[in-house]
């Protein structure tokens, strides 16, 4: 399979990437691995900041993590649907990138944008093989193309993960990674509305979901995932 990336991570907004997967894409960048970002919508509905300053805000994130590129599809944020042209939008992205995984939006989550975008991936996955699906780069018609996996994250609310990542040697990049949506977060300087993300006590929350998650597999930070198929491996020795 002519890959052109290793993971390309998804997020219904700017933001969901870090919060959700900062730790494991600044791991596996360290790694050697090329990752991607690509952002469903602008977040131009989030109380706080507005879209422009989001996007000066996702393009510092991107650059604290190392990411090769970051990308909007420019959905209409809280209408992100499952039509016909944000697949083709999205189908069109994934023939681009043709990457190894996709890391994309919790199966359900407090927003509702995040469960329909993790199933709005999971269809323009699906319809990036089909080779009756046509899309266009540059004028010229796209190969049909399907990733290895497709991984969900952990968001706002628990769900059990199928599997963890160690994150502890990340996970202060990762806070910083977070921290550079500055318009979004804790902010005691700021005058704008109070939203539910914007507290100390949110911030204390991720760390408190980190450790649950690094304890479950015998570690202080982890990040863990929900997978939409089974995983096959080679070696039952891969797993400890």
């Amino acid at each position: 399979m002519n890959y052109k990336i290793d993971i390309l991570a998804i997020g219904a907004h700017p933001d969901d990437i870090e919060l959700g997967v900062a730790g494991t894409l600044i791991k596996h960048v360290n790694m050697g691995c090329t990752v991607g970002m690509l952002d469903l919508t602008r977040g131009e509905l989030g109380t706080r900041g507005n879209a422009d300053l989001r996007g000066k805000e996702a393009e510092l994130a991107k650059n604290y993590i190392s990411a090769s590129f970051r990308e909007n599809l420019g959905l209409k944020d809280g209408f992100i649907e499952e039509d016909e042209q944000s697949v083709k939008l999205l189908v069109q992205k994934i023939r681009l990138y043709r990457p190894k995984i996709i890391l994309c939006n919790a199966v359900r989550d407090r927003h509702p944008d995040h469960g329909v975008a993790a199933s709005l991936v999971l269809k323009a996955v699906f319809s990036a093989g089909l080779p009756k699906i046509e899309t266009l780069h540059n004028g010229k018609s796209q190969k049909p193309f399907r990733p290895n996996a497709v991984y969900h994250y952990i968001q706002d609310r628990w769900i059990d993960p199928d599997f963890v990542v160690d994150v502890t040697e990340e996970f202060e990049d990762k806070m910083n990674a977070v921290m550079c949506f500055k318009s979004q977060f804790y902010d005691p300087n700021s005058n704008e509305p109070n939203t539910p993300i914007s507290s100390k006590e949110f911030l204390s929350s991720l760390e408190s979901k980190a450790l649950l998650c690094g304890r479950i597999i015998g570690v202080k930070y982890g990040e863990g995932f929900t997978k939409s198929r089974a995983i096959g491996v080679q070696n039952l020795l891969d797993f400890t």
